[in-house]
């Protein structure tokens, strides 16, 4: 299976990068990862509404050009659909089983995502209603994706 995280804005702290590149490890035996930075668009600290938009639709601009035509898309969002770990692994699992190889997870910028990208999920997935920092999502994500391969395969780690 092949996973990509397509994600706005570079990770800088060490600690956060150490942790990808942990998890990234781990699911090596899995699946085969791809993390794509995208650059994050400028906006001013008092944006208005309109100059929030153009900044939402120039990152979907950017992140659609990423998702190829057969991809099943699952966008991080906060008003998406929550799942349990052992639900987000038979989701996985599912999906593997009707032949969708192509799985791209989508984690907008700090203003979220263009109406554009989420009418391209084939998912909107909300890890809860709090909002977390962009980079530490990166890690809750892949943590999740590894342990959803652990409970497809029956591994322990989970519990």
């Amino acid at each position: 299976m092949n996973i990509t995280i397509i994600c706005i804005g570079k990770l800088k702290e060490v600690y956060w990068t150490e942790a990808i590149k942990e998890y990234s490890k781990r699911l090596s035996k899995y699946c085969t990862l791809s993390i794509n930075e995208l650059k994050e668009e400028k906006m001013s600290d008092n944006a208005s509404n309109a100059e929030e938009m153009a900044v939402k639709e120039g990152e979907g601009k950017s992140i659609l050009k990423l998702i190829k035509k057969d991809a099943y898309v699952i966008a991080l969002e906060i008003q998406g659909k929550e799942l349990n770990s052992e639900a987000l692994s038979e989701k996985i699992e599912a999906l593997g089983i009707l032949g969708k190889s192509d799985l791209v997870f989508v984690i907008g910028g700090s203003i979220g995502l263009s109406n554009e990208v989420l009418a391209r999920a084939d998912l909107r997935l909300s890890f809860s209603k709090m909002t977390f920092p962009h980079q530490m999502m990166r890690v809750i994500l892949l943590e999740q994706i590894y342990r959803s391969f652990k409970i497809i395969k029956n591994e322990t780690y989970h519990k």
